[in-house]
């Protein structure tokens, strides 16, 4: 992805974030000389990788194919082990109008997915066979705003504005919008690193051809301008 394409996906998160009355924190719209002017003080936001992630999972199709997020809150994954600090994450998430997030499934992760605003989400579901391929067979158990119920496999859920769902360990999920929407997730802790199956092999993070500066920084960057003091 060029820097240019992903400045302006940043931009129109953030106007259509704005607009759902939904706000970010202050370090969102940090400058990368601002990141390079702050010490140890940051260590949390950049070791359990908070703030904008855009990715177009490696496939070079970012309208069909994509995902705009921005992490609010994360733990480390060193805290399952400790049972110490934060257990818990937050997102926030632009999908657009029939653009993909591809089918995969957390080993550690549950989360819950809302849909904040805007248009209907959709998801489609299966459960994870012994061997981590997708069961095409049997029902998958799910809580709709914590009602139970059972979706046929390969079947989709469509949440409306204030809807959420609660995706359990092991439980293959794709999902787009129906119109642009806001998406929200409270999960347990995050770990893009190690915690994502994805069906079919993709690239989590993208590739950035740097056309032009960044105006504010991916969570994949603060390496880069950001050092402990």
């Amino acid at each position: 992805m060029k820097r240019s394409e992903i400045n302006k996906l940043i931009q129109l998160a953030d106007g259509f974030i704005r607009s759902q009355g939904f706000h970010l924190p202050p370090f969102a719209y940090w400058t990368p000389e601002a990141w390079a002017a702050r010490g140890e003080e940051l260590s949390e936001i950049v070791e359990n990788n908070l703030g904008w992630d855009i990715t177009d999972f490696g496939k070079g199709d970012f309208r069909h194919c994509g995902l705009v997020l921005f992490t609010i809150r994360n733990g480390n994954p060193r805290n399952w082990r400790t049972q110490t600090g934060k257990l818990y994450a937050e997102k926030i998430m632009l999908v657009e109008d029939g653009q993909i997030t591809p089918l995969h499934f957390h080993w550690e992760k549950m989360e819950d997915i809302i849909n904040r605003g805007g248009g209907h989400l959709l998801i489609k579901l299966f459960t994870a066979t012994s061997d981590e391929g997708m069961d095409t067979t049997n029902d998958v158990s799910v809580a709709i705003d914590g009602i139970r119920q059972n979706v046929k496999a390969g079947g989709v859920v469509r949440l409306a504005p204030g809807e959420s769902i609660t995706l359990e360990q092991r439980c293959f999920h794709e999902f787009w919008g129906e119109g642009r929407v806001l998406v929200g997730e409270v999960s347990l802790v995050n770990d893009d690193q190690r915690d994502n199956r994805f069906y079919e092999p993709i690239g989590r993070f993208p590739t950035i051809e740097e056309d032009v500066p960044p105006l504010h920084l991916l969570c994949t960057d603060y390496r880069h301008y950001w050092h402990k003091r």
